[in-house]
């Protein structure tokens, strides 16, 4: 994985275990976000060919939907509405126009966020095996598949543009640092 140039907020983690219901809706519309994200990348020209590895990412983020709804369901958790995230919206707002350059910037933003998720599952899933086994097993059964889409995302906008890829990773990698350490109160993984 390319090296994220800031670490999560310090506050982060301790808002993540005060809202866990909060936090596991949120990450119900995360990963029902991400399948159809992937969904949405083969209208892209650039990745006609990437169709099957495409739909065999939302259909991965599918089944995580349904994992995480089965968690809310067991824990008596209502499935709600999402939050917003600054984060991914800062992200997403800074991709250009242009079906070569947003695809490029498209294919970064989605290996950024799969990349702050394999980060963050991580986090979740050491720091929850003392007070709840479960979900400290379901988050760090899922790091595995992050970093895969990740390096897929990445990979699929190299396949486009090497040196753009380079040259604009470089660029979502700072704005990432930026937009990280911005503070929120939202109790949301991103």
């Amino acid at each position: 994985m390319e090296m994220l140039r800031a670490k999560v907020p310090d506050d982060w983690l301790p808002r993540m275990l005060a809202n866990l219901p909060a936090v596991l809706v949120d990450h119900a519309h995360l990963e029902r976000k991400a399948a159809t994200t992937a969904i949405t990348l083969e209208r892209y020209r650039d990745l006609f060919g990437r169709v099957d590895e495409l739909n065999a990412i939302a259909i991965e983020e599918l089944q995580h939907f349904q994992l995480v709804l089965a968690l809310l369901k067991r824990r008596g958790i209502p499935f709600a509405q999402p939050h917003p995230s600054p984060w991914i919206s800062g992200l997403m707002h800074a991709m250009r126009k242009g079906m070569r350059m947003q695809v490029i910037d498209h294919l970064i933003c989605c290996a950024l966020i799969e990349g702050r998720s394999c980060e963050k599952f991580q986090l979740l899933g050491r720091e929850l095996q003392s007070h709840d086994p479960e979900l400290a097993a379901f988050y760090a059964s899922l790091v595995e598949s992050e970093g895969n889409h990740y390096a897929t995302y990445i990979l699929m906008a190299r396949a486009i543009d090497d040196a753009e890829t380079t040259r604009r990773l470089d660029y979502f990698l700072d704005l990432d640092a930026e937009l990280i350490r911005q503070p929120h109160d939202l109790p949301i993984l991103h």
